[in-house]
């Protein structure tokens, strides 16, 4: 697979264009102010009335309504969440649209399961950085990158230039191409996209440490020490991992640990762990997974997210790991409390 790096895009491609980002939450603020300092020609589209409206113009930029927002754009990033992106596309942005702009998002989803369906004549594309909004921001600012992944779905650009040039030229602007852009599909990013998100990152983590952690405390041992050895030291793992692969963690770390690791992982993740998690991708692939959670958006009147989620959300509060950890990380004064940028719900 060929990786992009700043050589390989043209910087000028997208700075010819009007911009317009839809949403100033996590990745819009991110996007938004990198295009911008970039040199980029940059609106962000907000429904009146949003509380991010003050803070986009705080930052510099031009801030219009949705609707007002797309109609001399020439490429249209919606970065809304992805419950609210079909709503605001048929509401907002459809008819307002030029016949050959250019409509950009982050990630697959409604495009790959049908959520959203374009007019012919406009190209789809997507750039979409692996990391949250806030890492996005800081790289940037640091002049570093966070990797980056773009798909073209639909080129309709006949022009001088093609749609993955301007996929390139955009992903350039937000500081993509410093760390490196990977090329993929649509359906490829959306469903393992979902699958590590619900499998490993953040479903398969939060339930292993929340097991750990009540296997400790119901034999007994200090909440606190259950805390520190099953959450906090997760942060220390994953930083090697992520700086030189598994093999360098195990290099990393004790030899102690090293065997505990080799003997008792796959006592954890058995090949029953590896069936459930086919059950999941086929959840994913089937796009049950995509009506499930658009279905549970939909019994919310305020954006908050449904009642499956909010029950989940208060469950988590409640847990005992929450409460004592928020009490530990309120003495450790050297950790990072930036707050992050609030979600733009609509």
């Amino acid at each position: 697979m060929k990786i992009y790096y700043d050589d390989d895009a043209n910087l000028e491609l997208i700075k010819k264009l009007n911009v317009t980002i839809v949403g100033y939450g996590s990745q819009g603020h991110a996007h938004a102010n990198n295009l911008n300092d970039s040199g980029v020609d940059v609106t962000v589209g907000l429904r009146e009335g949003s509380s991010s409206w003050k803070k986009a113009e705080d930052a510099g930029l031009k801030v219009k309504s949705v609707a007002e927002s797309v109609l001399d754009a020439d490429m249209v990033m919606i970065l809304a969440p992805d419950e609210f992106q079909k709503g605001i596309y048929e509401n907002q942005i459809k008819s307002n649209l030029k016949s050959n702009a250019i409509l950009g998002f982050a990630h697959g989803f409604n495009i790959h399961f049908k959520k959203i369906i374009p007019d012919q004549g406009n190209s789809v594309i997507m750039i979409a950085p692996k990391g949250p909004g806030h890492t996005v921001r800081n790289t940037y600012i640091n002049g570093g990158g966070v990797p980056s992944l773009i798909a073209i779905y639909e080129d309709s650009t006949n022009g001088e230039f093609s749609a993955k040039d301007i996929a390139l030229s955009y992903a350039k602007a937000n500081g993509g191409t410093r760390a490196g852009v990977l090329e993929t599909t649509f359906k490829e990013e959306t469903e393992t996209d979902l699958f590590g998100e619900q499998a490993v990152l953040c479903g398969g983590i939060t339930a292993l440490i929340k097991a750990g952690y009540e296997t400790l405390v119901e034999a007994g041992y200090s909440p606190e020490m259950a805390y520190f050895e099953c959450l906090h030291e997760t942060k220390l793992i994953t930083d090697l991992i992520q700086e030189g692969g598994i093999a360098n963690m195990h290099y990393s770390i004790s030899n102690t640990a090293e065997y505990g690791d080799y003997l008792s992982g796959p006592k954890v993740i058995t090949d029953k762990t590896k069936e459930a998690m086919k059950e999941i991708l086929e959840n994913i692939q089937s796009g049950n997974f995509a009506n499930e959670f658009l279905d549970d958006c939909r019994q919310s009147n305020d954006g908050s997210g449904g009642p499956f989620m909010k029950s989940n959300r208060k469950s988590t509060e409640d847990h005992s790991i929450e409460k004592v950890g928020k009490e530990l990380r309120s003495k450790m004064k050297f950790l990072n409390s930036e707050k992050l940028v609030d979600k733009e719900k609509n």
